[in-house]
């Protein structure tokens, strides 16, 4: 969490990955594409495909 407070993408996408699978976290769908979106910003490849999938599937997010 640290580290992902810190600005470090691949945390924030980790992190993400636990609100969105409620590992170590309660499971939060919106808190995890806040994560994501964070890291996406940075070009972290792999966060921009889960906001990808977030607003594909209305996770988090109202589907669009």
């Amino acid at each position: 969490r640290l580290a992902a407070d810190r600005g470090l993408a691949i945390a924030q996408a980790k992190l993400g990955l636990c609100y969105h699978s409620g590992t170590g976290v309660d499971q939060d769908s919106a808190e995890a594409l806040r994560w994501w979106l964070l890291a996406a910003d940075q070009g972290l490849a792999a966060a921009q495909i889960n906001v990808a999938g977030c607003y594909k599937h209305g996770t988090g997010v109202v589907q669009d």
